[in-house]
């Protein structure tokens, strides 16, 4: 299944935190926070300005970016878990 986000929403595959610490101590999962790093995995159509203007992203697809912890929609296709939510909730790009 393939999903297209509308205007300025963007599909983010949440990148999954260490399960085990550098002292070796395995995290459970309810001891897990809500990852806050993610891959961008589609952009919508844009948005548009007051004189219908296409607004141009700042992400692109494969861009890595830091997330908000409690935002977006989480959905679930094909078994694997991705967050669709705005453009402007996205908090940055991390580069490296």
């Amino acid at each position: 299944m393939k999903i297209q986000p509308l205007g300025d929403r963007v599909l983010v595959e949440p990148l999954k935190d260490e399960e085990q610490t550098k002292g070796g101590i395995i995290i459970p999962d309810t001891a897990k926070e809500k990852p806050q790093q993610g891959k961008v995995v589609a952009v919508g159509t844009g948005k548009l300005d007051d004189d219908g203007k296409k607004i141009p992203f700042n992400v692109k697809k494969g861009d890595k970016v830091l997330m908000p912890k409690y935002g977006g929609t989480e959905v679930k296709i094909d078994g694997k878990e991705y967050q669709i939510m705005r453009e402007d909730d996205i908090l940055g790009v991390i580069e490296g």
